[in-house]
């Protein structure tokens, strides 16, 4: 059977085939704790639920929806926006998709003719690299200066005259590094500079930790702000992960030709997640502020506990996200193993610990380790780690 060669080009997703194959060990009987998806482990708020019921039994959820989402969605997420940021989008200036995985897919197809360029800081999510490829553009990794954040000069070293874009992840996957106001006006004002898209990843926005300060890409200045895709969600602040809802934010042409391609490829989002987001948004906020504080502990429990594993080098804490991003270098070392990449796939089996190996985030000494797992799993796991590495 034939297959394209965009698609044979494209690496599958890292993080998903990790999970599914802790899921498939539990599934025959193994022990198996895994901390490497991103994925909150609470249950949809009841609330959400209760409207997404409400919606079935009303009937509003039986018919096809406008192509970039219904109104009172799109309404509700500016409000949102516009409670965090001084910018108030207007409904044609956001598209709702299944899921914020597939704004950016739509965003590149859209935004990228063959050949023309994305930057992509690592450490970087999966998925980026790899819907540039299908939209048939080129990404440029771009390597941090230091503690996973980039610079303007790091970025301009990699800008050629096919550069159209960059992507900032703040907070980020997989290292939960933020960036400050300061770094964001400078990479901002360059991004104007030199007529880049800034493509301003916030879909961890809300999970920010022990009092540290957050500024959004959109915070800094109107010509930023209309120069930005603002690519946002509920998966992970509303344990929403199954209701497949994102959106993009931005100028008015870009949805447009976004909601163009849309229509083409899935007609509409669920109708039944979009009025279960619609509750989410319009609702008070404790249920994201309950999972904030949550997560915020288990941080606090176990950075120090990291830390203390052998061969496990992790200097900063994060400010916001759900994920450690330690370097195991020397962990792989003194459990003979000629890379990370072996050390992470033989942890499973000797450990019961499924990690995910940093080589898929783009930094291969590093692993990234979830912390949206229960207290007591990430405790145990962590404990596993630290045995197996101590008694090599």
């Amino acid at each position: 059977m034939h297959l394209a060669k965009r698609i044979i080009d494209v690496a599958p997703s890292a993080t998903l085939a990790i999970s599914n194959m802790a899921k498939q060990m539990k599934a025959q009987g193994e022990d198996v704790i895994d901390l490497s998806i991103g994925q909150p482990d609470f249950q949809t708020p009841e609330f959400i639920d209760t409207a997404a019921i409400a919606a079935i039994k009303s009937g509003q959820a039986s018919f096809y929806t406008a192509a970039t989402g219904i109104t009172a969605l799109k309404t509700a997420i500016a409000d949102h926006v516009a409670a965090q940021s001084p910018v108030h989008y207007q409904p044609n200036q956001i598209v709702v998709t299944t899921g914020a995985k597939l704004a950016l897919y739509a965003l590149f197809q859209v935004l990228l003719d063959p050949g023309e360029e994305v930057l992509t800081p690592l450490p970087g999510w999966v998925s980026y690299v790899e819907q540039i490829k299908l939209a048939g553009g080129v990404p440029r990794a771009v390597q941090p200066s230091t503690d996973f954040k980039v610079t303007v000069d790091d970025l301009e070293q990699q800008r050629t005259a096919k550069t159209r874009a960059v992507i900032i992840n703040s907070p980020q996957n997989p290292s939960g590094a933020v960036y400050s106001r300061e770094e964001l006006t400078l990479i901002g004002n360059w991004a104007l500079k030199h007529d880049l898209l800034v493509v301003s990843d916030e879909i961890y926005r809300d999970l920010m930790f022990n009092g540290a300060p957050y500024t959004s890409m959109i915070d800094i200045d109107p010509q930023i702000t209309a120069n930005t895709v603002l690519i946002g969600g509920v998966s992970k602040s509303f344990a929403m992960t199954g209701w497949r809802i994102g959106f993009a934010a931005g100028p008015e042409k870009l949805m447009a030709a976004m909601g163009k391609l849309l229509g083409h490829a899935t007609g509409n989002p669920t109708a039944v997640s979009q009025y279960a987001a619609l509750a989410a948004y319009t609702g008070d906020g404790t249920s994201v502020e309950t999972m904030r504080q949550a997560f915020e502990h288990r941080l606090n429990v176990i950075f120090p506990l990291l830390q203390k594993v052998p061969g496990f080098t992790l200097a900063h804490k994060p400010a916001g996200a759900f994920y450690l991003f330690p370097n195991v270098k020397r962990a792989a070392t003194l459990t003979h193993y000629s890379s990370v990449d072996e050390f992470i796939a033989a942890l499973p089996a000797e450990t019961g610990v499924a990690l995910v190996p940093g080589r898929a985030f783009g930094l291969p000494d590093h692993a990234r380790l979830s912390y949206a797992a229960a207290e007591e799993d990430l405790v145990e796991g962590i404990r596993r780690i630290s045995q197996f590495v101590g008694n090599n």
